[in-house]
């Protein structure tokens, strides 16, 4: 398979490198943790060519014998070299029970940089603080975005390429396989493996059926309100009564696993957050294709998955904008940076403008606003608001 450096996380990590923090690597299944390691190896090694690199992938049956945490401790321990720099890297480090009890006492000596890998069920961001003694710095990789799709393909017409990427997203395992079916094979089989084998394991769900339903139920519905009560109404048929703590519960261990982010409305007049109802969102789009088909497709709403993942990419909270009643669909915030985004597939129609550009003249602050959709040329500005292209703004 083709390989690109992923040049926006490889610069996270090496801000992080000498730090005393457990690095953790987090994101949904394939996409792309365990290269992402072996680049950062390759790395130390060509600028730091004295350090000792432990580097454990318990992908490879080589480690099988260190998954059980005395051996693991064992094993880097006799490996360290002193007069070093000793760098410890462990992908897949869930495979070995109680793993979290030698990472601290690692930790705890202060003799090595430590770098891990997980399967997002077992080692979630809201458990690493319970996991670990030591202070986290959590890394958060995201599928291919739009910029490293061009960069893989070598493209250079965007708009066009943005066509092939809203059609074959940014799974890059898919990348190897010519027909688009073939590709929404491997993407939902690659989904169907992190229910089963991650959420079904670690949760023990008893009702793997229910938990299919309500995952194919949020990927029909991605960019509308919904609440797990709305969710357990809709999936309750005569014979069976489905209780909205279920549906509550197996939602959170879909965005545990990051097969969904969930984002939260925001009354931008009140400046608080509200707690009814709440956007879920496909960590790739190209998952509801594999799951469900491209028959009817809304691309209005796939176009605002590919830009709330984008802007979770960058770094910001994103949520939803309540203003007057009006929704606006992104209020993208970063420390004192602020955003206003409304999403379309096609503004050309002077009513379809209108209803988008709204919202966003009636808010009164001074913060950027801007629509993004498909126009085919270049930015422009309309009353203060910058409008652009979603291919210029990626």
């Amino acid at each position: 398979m083709k390989i690109i450096e992923r040049d926006y996380y490889i610069e996270k990590i090496k801000k992080s490198i000498g730090t005393p923090d457990i690095k953790v690597i987090t994101g949904v299944r394939r996409s792309g943790k365990s290269k992402l390691l072996e680049a950062l190896r390759d790395y130390i090694g060509t600028v730091m060519p004295h350090a000792n690199i432990i580097h454990i992938d318990f992908n490879l049956t080589q480690f099988e014998n260190l998954k059980d945490h005395h051996l693991l401790n064992d094993f880097i321990e006799k490996a360290y070299v002193s007069g070093k720099e000793n760098f410890v890297l462990i992908d897949e480090v869930q495979l070995c029970p109680q793993f979290e009890l030698t990472i601290n006492s690692l930790h705890a000596q202060e003799r090595y940089d430590i770098y891990l890998t997980g399967s997002n069920a077992f080692l979630l961001s809201s458990d690493l603080a319970t996991l670990f003694t030591g202070r986290t710095f959590e890394i958060k990789v995201y599928p291919f975005s739009f910029e490293e799709y061009l960069k893989y393909y070598e493209y250079t017409d965007k708009y066009s390429a943005f066509e092939n990427y809203f059609k074959e997203g940014g799974m890059s395992g898919s990348y190897l396989y010519k027909d688009i079916e073939a590709k929404y094979d491997y993407i939902a089989e690659v989904f169907n493996t992190l229910i089963v084998r991650d959420i079904r394991q670690k949760y023990k769900i008893r009702n793997p059926q229910l938990m299919d339903r309500i995952a194919d139920f949020l990927m029909d519905d991605i960019s509308n309100l919904t609440s797990s009560r709305n969710i357990a109404e809709t999936l309750t048929d005569n014979k069976d009564r489905i209780n909205h703590k279920t549906v509550s519960a197996y939602i959170q261990y879909l965005c545990n696993a990051f097969a969904f982010y969930k984002i939260r409305r925001y009354d931008i007049n009140g400046k608080k957050y509200l707690a009814s109802n709440d956007k879920y969102y496909l960590s790739d789009h190209t998952f509801r294709y594999a799951k469900l088909g491209t028959k009817n497709l809304d691309y209005g709403r796939v176009l605002e998955n590919i830009v709330a993942v984008e802007l979770l990419r960058r770094g910001y909270e994103v949520y939803v904008g309540v203003l007057y009643k009006k929704e606006i669909d992104f209020v993208a915030i970063k420390r004192n940076e602020k955003i206003y985004i409304q999403v379309a597939d096609n503004i050309s129609d002077s009513s379809t403008f209108s209803r988008e550009v709204s919202p966003l003249l009636q808010i009164r602050d001074a913060y950027p606003k801007m629509i993004i959709a498909r126009t085919h040329h270049e930015e422009y500005q309309y009353e203060g608001i910058k409008i652009i292209d979603i291919a210029d703004w990626l």
